[in-house]
């Protein structure tokens, strides 16, 4: 791997919640330009460990470092802020507003103007509207939305809304960028699509990667290291060959019929 320094890493994390363990005992790192997967049953603890690293759950042990710095106990803007950006298991968009703007609201925080220049439309408002919705076109461009930028997302299909809300995560000029089931619910031609997007934001864009997915082709076809973990502890971390020949892995998660 790269002698840099880990985009993040987590040593020996624990969390419980009413003396239920939802992560008990993971480390973690994840390199520059690295597009690392975390897998698992359901109820593993994958989603938690997101929830420690963009903030929103704070573990009882443990260390958390984003880019050299320890971010335990900062909230999750300030998180965002550093730019620790995500997408969510099920979709949460603004149904009534179009693909640019939902877009657009990727951008707050790269806002520097108030609501007085806002209203008046005048001076560093305007300025900074017209390169915050340059910049979005340009991830219309990359996602290929071009035919539904005007439309109000409720009324895309699915795998193209899952599309608008990585959109929205790519706004925010991510520096560590988590994946939470991207292609669930998708078709086989959307799965697709998006598996040839994430590839592009990690070898084009240069973004680093934490993906949760419980497809088994996808993760072992796109990325370079896994985590497995299974009831919040972690089983084995290697390459997708070394994974899958992992006897415990085969026992508790992926079966003897990829182990060969």
């Amino acid at each position: 791997m790269s002698a840099a320094s880990p985009v993040v890493q987590l040593d020996d994390v624990h969390l419980s919640f009413k003396g239920v363990k939802a992560v008990n005992g993971v480390s973690l790192h994840v390199e520059p330009g690295e597009l690392f997967a975390i897998i698992g049953p359901n109820g593993a603890g994958k989603t938690s460990l997101f929830n420690v690293i963009s903030g929103v759950y704070q573990p009882q042990e443990g260390r958390v470092r984003f880019q050299g710095q320890d971010v335990l106990g900062r909230k999750p803007s300030d998180i965002a802020r550093r730019g620790v950006a995500r997408t969510f298991q099920n979709i949460a968009l603004f149904e009534h507003l179009t693909v640019t703007d939902n877009l657009m609201l990727g951008r707050h925080q790269h806002i520097g103007y108030g609501w007085p220049s806002a209203f008046a439309w005048w001076g560093r408002a305007k300025r900074e509207e017209i390169v915050h919705r340059r910049f979005c076109e340009e991830i219309v461009d990359f996602l290929e939305l071009e035919q539904w930028r005007g439309m109000p997302v409720g009324l895309l299909p699915y795998g193209v809304q899952k599309r608008v809300e990585l959109g929205r995560a790519l706004a925010m000029e991510p520096k560590l960028l988590l994946l939470d089931e991207p292609v669930a619910g998708m078709n086989l031609e959307e799965t697709e699509d998006m598996a040839r997007f994430v590839l592009d934001i990690r070898d084009e864009l240069d973004v680093p990667i934490i993906m949760v997915e419980h497809d088994m082709g996808l993760v072992m076809d796109l990325a370079d290291r896994i985590l497995v973990v299974d009831f919040g502890t972690p089983i084995t971390t290697g390459t997708p060959d070394e994974v899958q020949r992992h006897p415990d892995v085969i026992r508790a998660y992926l079966g003897q019929e990829l182990s060969s």
